[in-house]
This record gives structure tokens, sequence and C-alpha cells, in this order.
């Protein structure tokens, strides 16, 4: 058995990010371990595929830290603590976070992003690509930094945009390439971790 890292994933909706990386742990030769699910929402799906995979899962409502948004990342990062987690993996969570907890997890954070930053930055990327007539779009893992989608990227994925395409069909395809780059991305930040080398 190799060693493994333990993650804690973020999410606020499906998690199809999240299940693609809970589905590459299950490689016992694959350098990490989910240790904790946390989501901002009650409601958000991805919760049901990691109990269904006995991963803990806890839910803290942002709506209760209304005014402090650096009182819910201290809540998020205790829990965090608590689990033993040494890397966190943003998939599909849709809060920014506060520079304390950017830079408590500084090189420990990492995230995915639906373009080929530092292109399209923001919530509408694809939107963005199809607007601005590109010939490629895709995806990238990147480190969390306190601007969003700014931080150093660890892997980029291309799709090709398509004549006909709209935001729904590249969006697929691009999810498509998030599913097989984020674990990809992962391991090598987690063989990395293993090495000293974070």
């Amino acid at each position: 058995m190799i060693e493994k890292v333990k993650i804690a994933i973020l999410i606020s909706g499906r998690g199809s990010n999240m299940k693609a990386i809970i589905d590459a742990c299950k490689n016992q030769n694959y350098p990490a371990q989910v240790v904790l699910v946390l989501s901002n929402k009650q409601e958000a799906l991805g919760l049901q595929y990691a109990i269904l995979n006995n991963i803990k899962t806890v839910v803290i409502d942002h709506k209760k830290y209304q005014n402090n948004r650096e009182e819910f990342d201290r809540a998020m990062h205790d829990q965090i603590q608590s689990s033993g987690a040494q890397i966190i993996c943003l998939a599909g969570f849709m809060r920014l976070l506060s520079s304390w907890f950017v830079n408590k997890w500084f090189n420990k954070a990492i995230n995915i992003h639906p373009s080929l930053l530092p292109d399209f930055k923001g919530i509408d990327a694809v939107g963005d690509a199809l607007k601005a007539g590109v010939k490629n779009s895709g995806c990238t893992v990147h480190m969390v930094r306190e601007q969003m989608d700014s931080g150093p990227i660890i892997m980029q994925s291309k799709v090709a945009v398509l004549k006909d395409d709209n935001k729904e069909t590249l969006a697929q395809r691009i999810l498509y390439e998030e599913n097989i780059l984020y674990p990809k991305a992962l391991k090598t930040i987690c063989e990395k971790f293993l090495n000293n080398k974070l």
C-alpha cells in the first residue's frame, strides 16, 4: 500500500469533479484518500455520493455568516483540520475564500476552472469563451490564491470550440475533460506533498 494524502473536497452542487476524485482514490496505487466532503448547501447533490462511499460529510450554511466571510472560513477550517485533511480540492465550490483561509492553506488548496487560464476568469467562463469566438477553450487546475482564478497553473486540458457550440454543449465537453484532468493534477500535487516539494 502506498502512502496516501488526506483530502477534503469543498462542493456547492452536484459534485461531478468530487465524484471523479473519489473514484480515482479507490485505486490502491492512487496517492490520495478523501476524508471529508464539505458543502455550504444542505441540498448539494454531491453529498449523497460521498455518504454512499462512507466519507464524512459536513454542511456549513454560509447564510448564517452573512456579515463575516472570514468567520465562515474559520468554521470550515476547523472542520477540515479535525478531519486530518492535508490538501483541499475545490470542486464547484461557489464561495470566494477570505485571505485568512487562503493564507492558512497556501499551496495546499487547489481548484478547477472551465477555461484555459489566464483567459476567461470568473463565473461565466464558457459563455465568455463563446462570445470571444476562440477556437479552443478547456479547463485548468490551479493553486488557490486570493484573487479569483489567478493562482499558479498545475495542469490544463484543451477542448476545441465547435462551430455550432452553445453554452450547454461546450460546458458538457469541458466537464468531461475536467473529470479526467482533476484526478491527474491532484495525483501530481499529492506526490509533491509526499516528497516535501510543495
